[in-house]
């Protein structure tokens, strides 16, 4: 197959770098992507957000498969439109994306699927958001209703940060805290009319959302992930697959707007039961990386199967033994502001380490050197045959590289891997 990525972060060059290893594919495209996505994948220039021109150039590659990475193109409606011209796309319609793009949205399909979640107050105004902290209390949970690149949640026990996030927005949800450890669900799924949902439901992973160790500061994209979790309980899958993805996706072709494409339910192992955090639309950044990293599957079947309704005839995922871990190196100020044209050093010797590689997420080439383009710049992505000696192998990744105000984490996985 030829395949066309759309995207230029982390989750792009995790999802090229797959594909590059997929012997069922002839040729990797990405637009735009970036320097770390050159090496395993051709770059185009093209809009993101410009459904046309995405599907202009799938035609003039002769794409066989399209996948839009990124939620904003997904939310825009970039994938109805290449759908529309008869090219194979894995990601959601833009009414099924609405399950990332409104969680007003999202937690009203959840409430007719019988989903387990926190409850929940939909405010657009100040008195709105003051009842609903009173109702229910501290710590206070407050989100965007609209995408925020994984940023727009606040989680506070001092009331003027929650009030004045609040402000900031135009539809807030107010909700219920949710206590014990959280888990991301990652599923590829499909629909059938006559088969009815297709669902495959990767292995669990964990991310680390704060920017300092301790999950301390405030929430930033993701600074890290890892997958397997040793801890996590017996059946964890099976019991959210069948209580929160196959209902999520029933509900949402009940509706008429089905759902194909990766379903992430970000999930909350609570003293009450498995509870729902979010619902994403798409791969999430980081959890991506250390996942892929696993996958003992070809993966351009599962996503083509998505793609076309077929999805029933693919076999379910299977995956490496071992772990793997990925740490995030952010840029100087983030995640309030961001550094850009810091030069990165020691790109090469992180890629020369054993089971160790280097994702790219916010770098450019100017003069023939790799510098940060902002945001989260780098994850450092290894695998071993125990947490511990993944984690070991991308420390001294992350040990390698060095840019002016780098910043990361310095626990992910620490805690797990003491237990595996």
């Amino acid at each position: 197959m030829t395949v066309l990525v759309i995207g230029t972060g982390g989750r792009e060059h995790a999802l090229s770098r797959a594909l590059a290893h997929d012997a069922g594919v002839a040729a990797v495209h990405c637009a735009p992507g970036n320097p770390g996505v050159a090496a395993v994948a051709e770059l185009h220039e093209v809009d993101p957000m410009d459904g046309a021109a995405v599907a202009d150039l799938a035609e003039r590659l002769g794409a066989d498969l399209v996948v839009v990475g990124p939620e904003a193109p997904l939310v825009a409606g970039v994938a109805d439109v290449v759908r529309e011209r008869g090219i194979p796309v894995f990601g959601p319609s833009a009414a099924a994306a609405q399950l990332e793009g409104s969680k007003a949205f999202a937690k009203d399909v959840m409430a007719a699927a019988g989903v387990p979640t926190a409850a929940a107050t939909s405010c657009t105004t100040a008195e709105e958001v003051a009842d609903a902290l009173d109702a229910h209390g501290a710590p206070y949970v407050v989100k965007d209703d609209g995408l925020a690149a994984g940023k727009g949640v606040v989680v506070t026990s001092d009331r003027d940060e929650a009030v004045a996030h609040a402000a900031g927005c135009e539809r807030v949800l107010v909700e219920e805290f949710l206590d014990g450890p959280e888990v991301s669900l990652f599923a590829i799924c499909g629909w059938d009319d006559e088969r009815g949902a297709v669902v495959h439901p990767l292995q669990p992973a964990q991310d680390f959302k704060r920017i300092r160790d301790g999950d301390e500061g405030p929430n930033t994209g993701g600074m890290g992930a890892y997958t397997p979790l040793p801890w996590a309980p017996e059946g964890l899958v099976d019991e959210v697959l069948a209580t929160v993805l196959r209902p999520t996706v029933e509900e949402m072709a009940r509706r008429g707007t089905p759902f194909t494409g990766l379903l992430y339910a970000g999930l909350a192992l609570t003293s009450r039961g498995v509870r729902v955090v979010e619902f994403n639309a798409r791969f999430g950044d980081p959890e991506t990386q250390p996942l892929l990293a696993l996958l003992d599957s070809p993966l351009s079947p599962l996503l083509l199967g998505s793609a076309t309704g077929t999805l029933a005839d693919v076999p379910a995922p299977q995956w490496h033994a071992g772990s793997a871990v990925g740490v995030v190196l952010a840029s100087a100020g983030y995640p309030e502001s961001s550094s850009k044209g810091d030069v990165i050093s020691g790109l090469e010797a992180a890629e020369a380490l054993p089971d160790v590689h280097v994702i790219h997420a916010g770098t450019a080439l100017v003069d023939d050197q790799v510098v940060t383009a902002g945001g989260r710049v780098l994850a450092v992505v290894a695998t071993g045959d125990s947490l511990a000696e993944a984690r070991t192998a991308a420390y001294e990744g992350v040990g390698a590289i060095s840019f002016d105000g780098a910043q990361h984490r310095t626990d992910i996985a620490l805690r797990a891997a003491s237990t595996d």
